[in-house]
C-alpha cells in the first residue's frame, strides 16, 4: 500500500492557532499568554479594570479572519478570582485600539454567561444575557452581520441568543480574552477544546462541494478532545481497528467523488490505501468484523450502492447484495450476518443477509426511514433509527426484526447507534429541529450523545460542526474508552 496523504501539521505555531497576543488598553498589570501543544489547550492571564463603559482592558490572543466563522471553547478559571465579575471568553473587534466597537461572548466569575457588544467607535457596552449560569461551553459564531452565542454546561444542549446588525467590518481580530475587572489583579483561565471553523458558505451544494475534514478522538470518560489530523481533501467516518492501532475511513469529494478507503496509523499518523479492487467507489458506510478479520464496504461501479466484503487487509471484493441500492452498518459478533439498509420500492428499510451471500430478509416495515442497523456485542439486539413516530429516534430489536422498541424519545434527531464494545454504552449523533427528521446533511450543528445500555437521559459528549460522515459506522476504540469522528471546516 503506497501513502496517500500524511496528517497536517496541528498547531506548530507556538501560539496555537493564533497569530499574537497583548494588552488591550493600558492595565496596571501585564498579561500573558501560552499554548500547550501536548494538552491542545491555551493559558491566558489578563488585568484591566473592566470590559463595559467607552473602553476596555484584557489580555487578548487573537488571529486575523473574514467572513463568516464559528469559535467554539471549553473555559475554565484557574483560582478563586479577587473580583467576581472577572471574564473570560471569545471577543471579536475590528482592531486593538480600547474604544473599538466589539462583541464578546463570556463567562464571568460570577456564574454570569452573556454577550456583550459595543456598536460604534467608544459607546457604552451593551448586554444581552443568557438564561444559563455557570456555562463552561462557550460558541460565538458570526453569520453576516449577525452574532449568535451559544452556551451549555459540558454534557448540556446550548442555550442561545442572537444579535444582529453588528458591523464590525469584514475582517476582523477574533480570539480568546480574560478580563480581571480589577487594576490590581491578574486573572488565569484556561481554554479546552479550541475549535476555529469556517463553515459552509450559504449559497453550499450539497454533494458537490466538500470542506476539509478533522479528524478527533474524545476520552468519553475524561472528556479530553485531541485532533490528529487536518486535511483539506475531505474524509469520513472512522472505524477503530480491533487491535486499536488504526482507523479506517474514506475519503470523498474533491477526491473524485466517492472513492477510496484509507487506513490511518494512529503511531505514525500516516495515511495508506486501503486496497478494495479496481472500479469501485466506497461511501462512508463500512464496517470492521468483530473479530477484525474481515471488512464489508459499501461501494459501486457508477450505479446505486451495493455490499461487498473483503480481508480487512485488502483484497479482491466479494459483492453480497443482489438488489441496489444497499448501505451496509453491521456484522453479526458471530460474523454469519450482515445488516444494511436498503431502499426497495423507493421505501428505506433495515435488511439482514448471510456475510456470505444469499437472500435478503426484510426486518423493518414500519412508516418513515429505518436506517443505521448495528448489533450489540452480545448479539442480542440490533440497534437502529427510525422517523416512524416523526422525529428520527433510536429504536432496537431483536434479530429477527421481533420486539421492536424505541430506545430515545426527545426533541433531537438522533441518527446511528453506536454500542461501546464492552455493551455498556450508546454512542449517537443528534441533529437540532432544524433538520428534516429523514435527512442527516453535511455540516451542520450536531451533538455527540452518550447514554447507558439499559437507558436513560443522554447527555453531550461533544459539540461538533459537521453531520453527514461525523459519526456514520462504529467509531468506538476497543477498550470502549475513546470515539473516533470527523469534524469540518474550510481549509487551505
Amino acid at each position: 500500500m503506497s501513502t496517500i496523504f500524511s496528517s497536517a501539521v496541528l498547531h506548530a505555531n507556538p501560539l496555537g492557532d493564533f497569530e499574537a497576543h497583548g494588552d488591550i488598553g493600558t492595565p496596571k498589570l501585564a498579561g500573558s499568554a501560552s499554548y500547550d501543544s501536548a494538552d491542545q489547550s491555551y493559558n491566558i492571564a489578563g488585568a484591566g479594570t473592566n470590559m463595559w463603559f467607552g473602553a476596555d482592558q484584557c489580555h487578548f490572543a487573537w488571529k486575523r479572519m473574514q467572513g463568516d466563522f464559528l469559535l467554539r471553547t471549553r473555559v475554565e478559571f484557574l483560582g478563586p478570582g479577587v473580583v467576581t465579575h472577572r471574564k473570560a471568553g471569545w471577543l471579536v473587534r475590528p482592531n486593538l485600539e480600547p474604544d473599538a466597537p466589539y462583541a464578546d461572548c463570556a463567562e464571568h466569575g460570577s456564574g454570569l454567561t452573556s454577550l456583550q457588544f459595543r456598536r460604534t467607535k467608544g459607546a457604552n457596552t451593551e448586554e444581552l444575557v443568557l438564561s444559563i449560569t455557570n456555562a463552561d461551553v462557550l460558541q460565538f459564531e458570526r453569520r453576516g452581520g449577525s452574532f449568535v452565542f451559544s452556551a451549555a454546561r459540558q454534557g448540556e444542549p446550548f442555550v442561545s441568543c442572537e444579535l444582529t446588525n453588528l458591523d464590525l467590518g469584514d475582517e476582523v481580530l477574533a480570539g480568546l480574552f480574560v478580563c480581571s475587572h480589577s487594576a490590581d489583579a491578574v486573572e488565569q483561565a484556561v481554554f479546552r477544546e479550541v475549535s476555529i471553523v469556517l463553515p459552509a458558505k450559504p449559497d453550499f451544494k450539497p454533494y458537490q462541494e466538500y470542506l476539509g475534514s478533522v479528524l478527533e478522538i474524545l476520552d468519553v470518560q475524561s472528556g479530553r478532545l485531541e485532533k490528529i489530523q487536518a486535511s483539506a481533501e475531505p474524509f469520513e467516518a472512522p472505524n477503530w481497528t480491533p487491535d486499536g492501532k488504526s482507523l479506517i475511513y474514506n475519503v470523498s469529494g474533491r477526491a473524485g467523488g466517492w472513492g477510496r478507503l484509507l487506513r490511518f496509523d494512529l503511531a505514525t499518523k500516516q495515511a495508506s490505501i486501503l486496497d478494495t479492487g479496481s472500479g469501485l467507489h466506497c461511501n462512508n458506510d463500512h464496517v470492521l468484523s468483530f473479530d477484525g478479520t474481515m471488512l464489508g464496504i459499501s461501494a459501486s461501479h457508477g450505479g446505486p450502492s451495493q455490499v461487498f466484503t473483503l480481508p480487512a487487509a485488502g483484497g479482491t471484493p466479494k459483492q453480497i447484495t443482489p438488489l441496489a441500492p444497499s448501505y451496509l452498518h453491521g456484522w453479526s459478533p458471530d460474523g454469519k450476518w450482515l445488516v444494511f439498509t436498503g431502499a426497495r420500492s423507493n421505501k428505506f428499510d433495515i435488511y439482514r443477509i448471510p456475510a456470505g451471500g444469499g437472500e435478503e430478509i426484510r426486518l423493518t416495515d414500519a412508516p418513515g426511514l429505518n436506517d443505521g442497523p448495528e448489533f450489540s456485542p452480545d448479539g442480542k439486539f440490533i440497534y437502529f433509527n427510525s422517523s416512524r413516530t416523526g422525529k428520527m429516534q433510536l429504536w432496537r430489536m431483536k434479530p429477527d426484526g421481533s420486539g421492536q422498541e424505541p430506545v430515545t424519545n426527545d426533541g433531537f434527531n438522533n441518527w446511528f447507534p453506536h454500542i461501546s464494545p464492552d455493551g455498556k454504552w450508546i454512542a449517537f449523533v443528534s441533529f437540532g429541529a432544524d433538520v428534516k427528521p429523514d435527512d442527516h446533511p453535511y455540516y451542520k450543528h450536531v451533538y455527540l450523545r452518550l447514554m447507558p445500555i439499559e437507558g436513560g437521559r443522554p447527555k453531550v459528549i461533544a459539540y461538533v460542526y459537521g453531520g453527514q460522515g461525523t459519526m456514520n459506522v462504529p467509531s468506538w476504540s476497543p477498550d470502549s474508552r475513546r470515539l473516533a469522528f470527523v469534524s469540518n471546516t474550510r481549509l487551505p
